[in-house]
């Protein structure tokens, strides 16, 4: 059985990035700092920015929306900011979200010691691709159980990234996952409250704080992440060894799936399906939705009673969908649109099945017409999206979120030499 940290370790210290998945990590990056401005008002975001100035600190990284704090506390705050509005990316292998947990620990630390975005941009990769793998080796039944990959395997992304920014050796990086492993938390049971985003935040400042620690020279156990009574063992991991084949020569990462619906991903394929439908809801007697068993425990709430549950629901988004209502704003996903009688009432059409014949990237969307004809609809998130179109949606999208002259400042600011214009974006006031 493969000493799981070490193998990690030894990643993160030697791995030689490919200019590919670089390329998939700038795009993330832009991603999720339009995600990050635009859920800086969300009322978790504000909560945890009040509590972190509140008790301040030396200021060596900047929150989103402005202050200065230690970077502990900056990954803390931006993770969960990042998080808050449930818009940023998903690696379905291992289902979770690796950037949110990933670029607020590497973005903190760069900022504290003065490095630049290569070096930030390199160790970001590492952190979100060791993330993936780590994941895919605890596999489902660890987040059937109810851990909330994001923050478990998070945290684990979030250390290596800092491993590989601070140059840590081989012994001391080892210490850093081992306390990272202690560290490790999250449960699906937060789905839909701001637990969720908060889940995001403590991966990312376990990244930052089990690094710095290890370096100061603290130790911990010899395998935390695999060994006996270590995270793996204890938290229903399957110590799937497939998930390090070809570790630093392939990328899983270049898998990454952004959304483009501001709600949970497992609705996606649903809402992708729909979006190709031109029929008047007056026609519609029933809709049935066709998903992978474990999305029904993941993203079906019924009767959502609140805008964040609404993110979750397959039955309330599938009646916006049809009733034209925008999935890609985050407006739409506001506390007073679970009780529009228009939307509840499409609503109480649509029915949710699980089907094994489906992978977990695919939906099937039947529509049961009052005039007996019965129309079918499917789509596949992993189906190829070119490099240059999901450039352009990601941009459009971005737009959408904070404006088109913000949207071009920021995407320039992920493309330049320094971290200053991204930090200042970041920083920059509210509205």
């Amino acid at each position: 059985m493969k000493d799981v940290t070490t193998e990690l370790a030894r990643f993160a210290m030697t791995a030689t990035p490919a200019a590919s998945a670089l390329e998939m990590m700038r795009l993330s990056l832009f991603d999720w700092a339009a995600c990050a401005i635009a859920g800086g008002s969300e009322p978790v975001s504000v909560l945890l920015r009040r509590k972190a100035i509140a008790e301040a600190g030396t200021g060596k990284a900047t929150l989103i929306g402005g202050g200065r704090v230690p970077a502990s506390v900056a990954a803390l705050v931006n993770g969960a900011t990042s998080h808050a509005l449930d818009y940023d990316d998903t690696h379905f292998g291992h289902i979770g979200h690796p950037s949110v947990a990933v670029l607020p620990a590497v973005l903190a630390l760069a900022e504290r010691d003065g490095m630049g975005p290569s070096a930030m941009l390199n160790s970001a990769l590492i952190g979100v691709e060791g993330s993936i793998r780590f994941g895919q080796w605890l596999g489902r039944p660890h987040y059937q159980i109810g851990f909330h990959q994001t923050a478990t395997a998070g945290a684990v992304g979030a250390t290596l990234a800092a491993i590989r920014l601070l140059g840590l050796t081989e012994d001391v990086a080892r210490n850093a996952l081992g306390l990272a492993a202690t560290r490790a938390s999250g449960l699906k049971s937060q789905f839909g409250t701001m637990g969720k985003p908060y889940n995001a935040g403590l991966a990312a400042e376990t990244g930052v704080e089990a690094a710095l620690l290890a370096g100061l020279g603290m130790t911990s156990a010899a395998d935390g992440l695999g060994g006996p009574q270590g995270l793996g063992p204890t938290h229903h991991g399957v110590a799937d060894e497939a998930a390090f084949d070809d570790i630093g020569q392939s990328w899983r990462f270049e898998a990454i799936s952004h959304k483009f619906h501001a709600c949970c991903h497992g609705l996606h394929a649903m809402l992708e399906a729909l979006s190709r439908t031109e029929i008047e809801v007056g026609a519609i007697e029933a809709v049935i939705v066709a998903t992978h068993p474990r999305w029904l425990t993941v993203c079906n709430t019924p009767a959502p009673r609140t805008g964040l549950e609404a993110k979750f629901s397959y039955r309330l988004t599938a009646a916006m969908a049809l009733l034209g209502v925008d999935t890609g704003s985050i407006d739409t996903f506001a506390d007073k649109m679970v009780a529009d009688p228009v939307l509840t009432e499409m609503r109480d059409r649509v029915q949710v099945i699980g089907s094994e014949a489906l992978s977990e990237t695919q939906a099937r969307v039947t529509l049961r017409l009052r005039s007996g004809e019965v129309l079918e609809y499917g789509h596949d998130l992993d189906a190829p999206i070119s490099m240059l179109e999901r450039r352009a949606k990601l941009r459009r999208k971005a737009a959408s979120l904070l404006s088109d002259d913000r949207a071009a400042s920021l995407w320039q600011a992920v493309n330049e030499d320094s971290l200053d214009p991204l930090l200042r974006e970041l920083a920059a006031p509210l509205h």
